[in-house]
């Protein structure tokens, strides 16, 4: 930054005054937010009004039936289909996944918003004009502080008005923190500019204190901006949020001393709103976790001490921790997270985890993937406590705190189709949205279940049609949802006795293709392309696992005991003569890549898998939870027997086509994993979209998209 005086009552050449910038710029924010507030309020009254009629005993689907909802729900399938669009390019064996149309526009906007107030009307070819640029630039670039901080916290308001949590704004705080660059570097370039000429630069620095500090704010811009980018913030994300916390206390400090009091406001506002959301963030994580603010906890014996939260640690294969928070304090919504930490283990470490599980069960449920620094340390712990803890008779105990939740989605139970995709351990995000809708329909077929208020939403569901994929690495991570999956889908023929409409499909595909299940963050997402070149999927074959009822130990490496005994049984449906070992990974992990067509008859006879069904029979008996018992137990299934399980790879566009052409009204996609598996969903929504011409007098019914995916 630059020289900036007390100069916020001049006009230059006729225009408005430079104080008054600032407040047209928040003018075209405001708005901006205003017009994302209706919308969410809309959305919340459609749900509403969805759920009120389903608890009446309607069973019209969820379209609009009105002129004007027609009309509104056209407009928000153009809107969608613009948004989310997104252009790919082919790169070898990779693709380049360019950001969607949505953050573009909206990112471009901003920054068209702001050219025009530092340039128009101003002569840029005047060079004795250069310095008023400069004036003008620095007004519009200390605006835009306020924004940037209301985009950061946790706890933000245009979160809480527009329904957007704050994970979902970050990488707009990211994109407004490079715009101010842009202008603050305006406002700099200018002025030297100007002097440049007359060899002022140098006297300026070293005569005028108002200039070096400018240029020490612009220089800690710059540095906050560079560590700000995904590579360096991931590398070691707790040194990156201390930094950045200390950068940007000395950059508002330097922009204090720097501007004219005139626009103090803008600096205080920005100081004000971080405060507020660590104030905000110490209240919640206080009632959380204190068992004082929780009597009730306490009369019944779910807690005791000062502190409330305790939680379990079981070590899985896979590397990955089962963190287990019995009765918990507080209540949340499926698809939220919380940030959860243990200084005994960890410290100074907070971490967010997806809760694996629903309020219904009295319990919040995590499944923690060991990658490095806290991940890793947890998993480490419950793998040297299992062995000990396990034989005498206790298990692993330790106090936590939390603090959330956090996260945001539109209620799936109004729409009329649900389609639920996920990656790895994405699962943790969609099982909990799968077991709610299913509570929903018990909440239908519940006669005397409870009535809404005004301040409470109706029960049951609308929803008629459920689709649930789950793409795993290997067979090994079914064990982490094995059993809810499978009493899921009990507990829905149960209920489809009395509801005989509704109709639930869960698919299960192991596959190696790292771009649909590994837990990596890259800008280029992995794809084989198959769908772009035409090429005829292979089928690929299904198995029917079935082990015995008691969980064996693990050994003092987390892995299964090889010394108990094991009864597995694999039936494999394969005449093809290229079933046989071509090609697979190491340690017997499976390599079936190929593409599966779930509608072609041969689907499950043939086989085109790359791995040796022997090695697959091993694999089988690595999964998470082994089952073992004495000879004399009796067997049942590992996973429901409805439950397909395919190896290769799934179309994620054929199977969200198939739920689109039996949806009666609006339906839901809801995609989970790696940015492989997300960016291609996505696109692939968007091409139904268009292909349907929802909302354009074909009758296809809209299509909302919800994306969350593995990043910092």
């Amino acid at each position: 930054m630059s020289a900036m005086g007390p100069m916020g009552g001049m006009a230059m050449g006729g225009e408005a005054p430079l104080i008054d910038y600032p407040k047209f710029y928040w003018a075209v924010v405001g708005t901006t937010i205003g017009i994302a507030t209706v919308i969410n309020i809309f959305n919340n009254v459609l749900n509403r009004q969805r759920l009120s009629a389903a608890r009446a005993g309607s069973l019209q689907p969820a379209k609009p039936n009105s002129w004007l909802l027609v009309a509104t729900a056209t407009c928000y399938a153009l809107t969608r289909e613009v948004s989310n669009y997104s252009i790919r390019i082919p790169l070898k064996s990779r693709t380049l996944q360019l950001p969607t149309f949505g953050r573009t526009i909206l990112v471009v906007a901003n920054l068209v918003v702001l050219v025009v107030l530092c340039l128009r009307g101003l002569n840029l070819q005047d060079r004795l004009n250069r310095e008023n640029v400069g004036y003008r630039t620095g007004f519009v670039t200390i605006a835009q502080l306020p924004l940037i901080f209301l985009l950061a916290g946790k706890n933000n308001v245009i979160g809480c008005l527009t329904g957007i949590s704050y994970e979902r704004l970050n990488w707009l705080h990211r994109w407004c923190a490079r715009c101010l660059l842009l202008t603050a570097t305006l406002h700099m370039g200018y002025f030297f500019a100007a002097w440049a000429p007359y060899n002022y630069i140098g006297t300026q620095l070293r005569e005028n204190t108002l200039v070096w500090k400018g240029l020490v704010a612009w220089v800690m811009l710059v540095w906050i901006v560079f560590s700000s980018v995904a590579p360096i913030r991931g590398w070691c994300y707790e040194f990156f949020v201390v930094q950045h916390l200390i950068s940007f206390a000395v950059l508002i400090s330097f922009v204090y001393i720097h501007t004219p009091a005139e626009v103090h406001v803008y600096v205080w506002l920005s100081v004000g709103l971080f405060f507020l959301d660590r104030a905000v963030r110490a209240s919640r994580i206080l009632y959380a976790n204190i068992s004082l603010f929780h009597p009730k906890r306490r009369r019944d014996g779910e807690t005791s001490g000062f502190w409330g939260c305790k939680a379990e640690f079981t070590p899985l294969p896979h590397e990955t921790t089962r963190i287990v928070i019995h009765h918990p304090p507080i209540s949340w919504s499926p698809g939220q997270h919380v940030f959860l930490s243990c200084h005994s283990i960890a410290p100074l470490q907070s971490h967010p985890f997806t809760i694996a599980s629903i309020p219904e069960d009295g319990r919040m449920v995590f499944l923690v993937k060991a990658k490095s620094g806290g991940t890793r340390r947890f998993f480490g712990h419950a793998e040297k406590t299992h062995t000990f803890l396990a034989t005498s008779g206790r298990s692993c105990i330790k106090t936590v705190a939390i603090e959330g939740p956090y996260g945001c989605l539109r209620p799936l139970r109004q729409f009329d189709s649900v389609v639920l995709l996920s990656g790895s351990s994405g699962a943790t995000f969609t099982v909990p949205l799968l077991r709610d809708i299913l509570q929903g329909w018990r909440e239908n077929a519940d006669p005397m279940r409870n009535t809404s208020s005004l301040f409470k939403l109706p029960k049951g569901a609308v929803t008629r049609h459920v689709r649930f994929v789950w793409v795993v690495k290997s067979q090994g991570q079914l064990g982490w949802f094995a059993e809810q999956l499978s009493s899921v889908f009990s507990e829905f023929q149960t209920i489809q006795e009395q509801l005989k409409h509704i109709k639930l499909e869960l698919t299960v595909y192991v596959t190696c293709d790292q771009s649909f299940t590994e837990d990596h963050e890259s800008v280029l997402s992995g794809s084989t392309n198959a769908d772009a070149t035409g090429d005829k999927p292979q089928a690929a074959q299904r198995g029917a696992i079935t082990f015995r009822s008691q969980p064996s130990p693990l050994n003092e490496k987390g892995k299964v005991s090889k010394t108990q005994e094991e009864v597995t049984e694999v039936r494999t449906n394969s005449n093809s003569p290229d079933s046989g070992p071509t090609s697979c990974g190491m340690k017997t992990t499976c390599c079936c890549k190929t593409i599966v067509d779930e509608s072609s008859p041969d689907a499950i006879q043939d086989t085109h898998c790359s791995c040796n069904p022997k090695l697959q029979e091993v694999a089988f008996r690595s999964m998470t939870q082994t089952f073992s018992a004495p000879t004399n137990a009796k067997l049942k299934p590992f996973i429901h027997s409805s439950i397909s399980v395919f190896s290769g790879r799934p179309r994620p566009r054929d199977i969200i086509r198939r739920s689109l052409e039996q949806a009666l009204g609006e339906a839901a996609v809801v995609v989970c994993g790696p940015q492989g598996l997300v960016a291609k969903v996505k696109q692939d929504v968007c091409l139904l979209s268009d292909e349907r011409a929802v909302h354009k007098g074909t009758g296809a019914q809209g299509i909302y998209l919800h994306t969350e995916s593995f990043a910092y």
